[in-house]
């Protein structure tokens, strides 16, 4: 079974994990029998294994990573690979696959340049 590890840096903010949890929840809006969880790298949870065995737990034998970057820096490029490694070996028969960062799609990047032409200062 599919499932989608929403995967980002973390903040010692808890309110910075709010669009996450707003992914989350458009994702199981359009499906509600989609398994979908975020899984943080520091200073928040649940962590990115903490992520991967709830998605484990219910069921999912192959996990698309999700990363919610701009671009791939050294957390996507050197540390994802590792952690996604490491859970692998953890749960046997366990296949995670590596998206892309959010801000690389062509999709994402059209929704942005639309925000910022109709963008208006807070109030």
């Amino acid at each position: 079974m599919k499932a989608i590890l929403l995967y980002g840096h973390g903040a010692r903010n808890p309110e910075w994990a709010q669009p996450f949890h707003r992914i989350r929840d458009a994702i199981k809006a359009r499906d509600p029998k989609a398994l979908v969880e975020p899984g943080f790298l520091e200073l928040m949870r649940p962590t990115f294994d903490e992520g991967v065995a709830c998605l484990v737990d219910q069921g999912a034998t192959r996990i698309v990573v999700v990363p919610i970057f701009m671009a791939a820096g050294s957390h996507v490029k050197k540390d994802l690979p590792r952690l996604a490694a490491d859970a692998m070996d953890r749960h046997e028969g366990l296949v995670i696959e590596l998206a892309a960062p959010v801000g690389e799609a062509e999709s994402v990047l059209a929704a942005m340049a639309d925000y910022a032409m109709g963008a208006q200062p807070e109030v």
